[in-house]
């Protein structure tokens, strides 16, 4: 091998004289690639650092991002049934939202959010009913949903008994639920408010059913009236008050006077049908009611015993002075003087007579002879 072939397989010699060995990175093609190399360790770098410092950001802020997304997903609410009182309207047509923002408005609820959600986890969204409720203040949301239930409504019973009349009906109303008996009177007198059936003519006296009712605390006179109005119809309804009626000759209307004359005598639910048939006897004679309550009635007095004297007075709603039946009622009857009044038993009698005041037993008779045995009973039973 000659010195070129050698210098050619051992490369130059360096600078001590000993040949290189040649690299296959040797040349500018090598020296090209490291040079790339170098930069390309420069650019991984960069991103690097950048991702560790943005961990660093994320990490740093981690606690109060978490408190953030806590606190949009989970909201606030109390614990517990809460303490003091508040009073709490849902209004007709108000969403669970609405009620949700008024609740969280008066302090009840933490949060309107909490609220609506308790609502909608217990499936009562469509169960919240207008009307006023107690409840308290920082409540847990779930126990506010469970408070606005409909049988926690603030509710004024009111209980009416058969026989009243308007004016006692005024101040039982009035007793029963603090409102001035003078605005019952007055929301009396505006009858188409009250919605009254056609046949009444106008009058209140004798459609104000009694029962009992509950109203809420900001119901007013006329829209308690009024119900009790419609309570009415709904038993003259079931009655079938108008078709009995007709059956029987008469008006509804007089149906309802000659209830309430009944409701006024009877002592006993017993005897309801025999005083009602005593009632259409002496109409069809023709004869004078002559209904001691009628009498009492006319004087703004009460009881079912008139004096002679009392008897005298020339009012309408005297049957010891006028023909017939008076023209209006003089009680507000209940189902069962209704029922008497279109339902009378069978019989002939003419009078009757409470011969014991202390039992409330009454006794019928055809003739004025019986009558006045009867009569004499009474007086030796007391009465």
């Amino acid at each position: 091998m000659n010195d070129l072939d050698l210098n050619t397989l051992l490369g130059p010699e360096d600078d001590e004289g000993s040949p290189r060995r040649r690299s296959r990175n040797s040349g500018k093609r090598g020296g090209g690639r490291r040079r790339r190399r170098r930069r390309n360790r420069g650019g991984f770098i960069a991103p690097l650092l950048a991702f560790v410092v943005l961990a660093g950001i994320i990490g740093g802020g981690g606690y109060y991002g978490y408190m953030w997304l806590n606190d949009a997903l989970v909201p606030d609410d109390y614990t517990g049934q809460g303490t003091g009182e508040v009073v709490i309207e849902i209004k007709m047509g108000q969403s669970a939202s609405e009620v949700a923002q008024e609740l969280e408005r008066q302090g009840v609820v933490a949060s309107a959010r909490a609220f609506t959600n308790a609502v909608s986890n217990a499936n009562m969204s469509a169960s919240l009913q207008p009307g006023e409720y107690k409840l308290r203040k920082q409540m847990s949301a779930a126990a506010a949903a469970a408070a606005l239930v409909p049988g926690n409504k603030l509710l004024a019973k009111v209980r009416l008994a058969e026989g009243l009349r308007l004016s006692q009906i005024y101040n039982e109303l009035a007793k029963q639920t603090g409102k001035p008996a003078k605005e019952f009177a007055a929301a009396a007198k505006d009858a188409d408010a009250l919605d009254l059936p056609s046949y009444a003519k106008g009058k209140l006296e004798g459609y104000v059913f009694p029962a009992t009712y509950e109203f809420q605390p900001k119901t007013e006179p006329r829209q308690m009236l009024a119900a009790m109005v419609d309570r009415f119809k709904q038993a003259a309804e079931q009655a079938d008050l108008e078709a009995g009626a007709k059956s029987l000759g008469y008006t509804p209307h007089q149906i309802i006077v000659i209830a309430s004359i009944v409701q006024a005598e009877a002592g006993r639910q017993e005897d309801m049908a025999k005083i009602a048939r005593v009632i259409y006897n002496r109409l069809k004679l023709p004869m004078k009611l002559q209904m001691d309550s009628t009498t009492m009635y006319a004087l703004n007095k009460f009881g079912t015993a008139a004096t002679h004297a009392e008897t005298e007075t020339k009012h309408p709603y005297n049957t010891y002075y006028v023909d017939g039946l008076p023209p209006g009622a003089i009680t507000n009857p209940g189902d069962h003087a209704i029922e008497a009044a279109l339902n009378p038993a069978k019989g002939n009698w003419l009078y009757f007579v409470a011969t014991d005041p202390k039992s409330n037993v009454t006794k019928f008779a055809n003739t004025e002879a019986e009558f006045n045995q009867l009569l004499a009973e009474y007086r030796a039973n007391g009465g």
